[in-house]
């Protein structure tokens, strides 16, 4: 194999397999794995892990690891290393459905974090020492310094704090993402933080590369593998509604004067339903608009190469192939629109809050007065996590949470007396939109928030039953602030559980 994408002399050296560097792993180890979504994170030393593993526990012998990343990562990484039972403790964000099923199982202790959060605690430093970065990257400098591929997540804070590195260098990774990355070294913990000199979305502050003593770096695997992002399907009858009572929304915003005619800075969460919100400002009248969000997916891509969107600041690249394809194309045009930042930037509260995100974000459920559950299914069964939802929700200029009326083809409603699980309180969710409609909560007493909520977002399948709820909570509730049937509030949860649908 050519050892081109390798400057380093000292790196270089320190080339091996895939097998010999996990061999390098011991049980127990805390390893900070590079990753946000499925991009950047390392293909091949995973699943050497896996295989050593599977031999271990074939011998009877205990073998499993803490898993730190940025977000997600793919199925070489979590799906492998959850097969092979060899995940003891995961943080902080994960989507793959084997490890899923073995966190609902108790097989794997999780933590769901905010995103935000992660690179703070681990330099506070009570998780523990973190013993190795496992790192994916585009190539390695001369000075031993190295070029980041589609995410930056948290790899810096993983490559200080760790006491040895492994670096995967991909070589399907684009050599022309170099400069594309700003990383920036001035975070600090109290009473040592300064004020951190981003003021646009387009600012650059930092460097394009992450320093890396060689000394620490014990092995250089070589891959040639691609990310696993994968192309969203076309939004659906549901996902297109919401898009369009959204889009409706923001074009009275501005018609009121309440945002500026080319928005302000967009947040946008993964999936079906967001993807159809930025598809849908490409027929839009905003003049060129910005984001910094945490990730860039198909639709903002089209949005920056049509002109629509002027920059976009993220954490990460999460897009499918043909997106790929065209931003491989496309590379010396969108090449300086583009900046990729650790999440602990990209994710950090104080700047959401001084640009005036407008976070649009999806959800599991919300109930009648706001409250959103994000990540439990029923209550108890994680689906994925919090993400950095709550990062942008708390903070935003304007906090969005959207998701079909219905679910389970029409056996489950989104909008419910109480949620399961609450991420997101009241106070944070400002509006919330549904297939069936918009709900402007912003300056709302509970109980009109209720009202308002049950009429434009419920289906009218379940508004009924929601309407009655609401006035016999009116006249037996304990309170009447934020009127509750507390025998009641989690009955069509339970419902569910036993008939399989929240109907009566």
């Amino acid at each position: 194999m050519l050892h081109d994408r390798i400057a380093c002399p000292q790196l270089l050296s320190r080339v091996m397999s895939a097998d010999d560097a996990a061999s390098l792993i011991a049980p127990s180890s805390r390893i900070g794995m590079s990753g946000f979504t499925a991009a950047g994170y390392p293909k091949a030393v995973p699943l050497a892990m896996a295989r050593r593993i599977e031999d271990a526990h074939g011998r009877g012998e205990k073998f499993a690891v803490q898993i730190w990343s940025g977000a997600s990562t793919g199925p070489e990484l979590d799906g492998a290393l959850a097969k092979a039972d060899g995940i003891e403790f995961r943080m902080p964000y994960n989507s793959d459905p084997t490890a899923r099923d073995k966190i609902n199982s108790g097989k794997i202790e999780y933590l769901d974090m905010h995103l935000s959060q992660v690179a703070p605690m681990v330099w506070e430093g009570f998780l523990g020492t973190e013993d190795i970065a496992v790192i994916e990257v585009t190539g390695i400098r001369a000075d031993g310094s190295l070029i980041p591929s589609t995410s930056v997540g948290n790899n810096k804070t993983w490559i200080d704090r760790a006491q040895k590195v492994i670096l995967e260098v991909n070589r399907w990774q684009n050599p022309a993402l170099e400069g594309m990355h700003d990383i920036y070294y001035g975070t600090a913990l109290p009473p040592h933080r300064v004020p951190i000199p981003l003021v646009k979305p387009d600012d650059r502050i930092g460097e394009p590369w992450f320093r890396c003593d060689p000394d620490k770096v014990i092995a250089v695997v070589e891959t040639d593998a691609p990310d696993r992002n994968q192309t969203l399907p076309p939004p659906d009858t549901q996902a297109q509604a919401i898009a369009g009572h959204l889009l409706e929304f923001l074009h009275h915003e501005v018609s009121m004067g309440r945002l500026p005619s080319n928005l302000l800075p967009l947040q946008s969460g993964v999936g079906s339903v967001a993807n159809a919100v930025l598809a849908g400002l490409q027929t839009s009248s905003f003049p060129p608009m910005t984001a910094f969000t945490e990730v860039i997916q198909d639709s903002m891509l089209d949005l920056l190469l049509t002109g629509k969107l002027a920059s976009a600041s993220s954490a990460a690249l999460c897009l499918g192939p043909e997106a790929m394809q065209r931003l491989t194309d496309n590379m010396a045009e969108l090449h300086d629109r583009i900046i990729l930042r650790p999440q602990e930037i990209s994710n950090h509260p104080e700047l959401i809050r001084r640009l005036g995100c407008i976070a649009m974000n999806g959800m599991i459920e919300a109930d009648i007065y706001g409250n959103v559950n994000s990540t439990h299914v029923m209550g108890s069964r994680i689906m994925n996590g919090i993400g950095g939802s709550g990062d942008y929700a708390r903070n935003a200029y304007i906090s969005i949470f959207t998701a079909p009326s219905t679910a389970r083809n029409g056996a489950i409603s989104t909008i419910v007396p109480h949620v399961s699980h609450v991420d997101h309180i009241t106070q944070d969710v400002q509006v919330l939109v549904t297939d069936q409609g918009l709900a402007d909560m912003r300056g709302l007493s509970p109980k009109r928030r209720a009202s308002l909520v049950i009429e434009n977002c419920a289906h009218p399948d379940f508004r009924p039953l929601l309407k009655d709820y609401f006035d016999r909570a009116l006249r037996e509730s304990y309170g009447l602030q934020t009127p509750t049937l507390l025998s009641e509030a989690l009955s069509w949860h339970q419902r569910f559980i036993d008939s399989g649908s929240m109907h009566v």
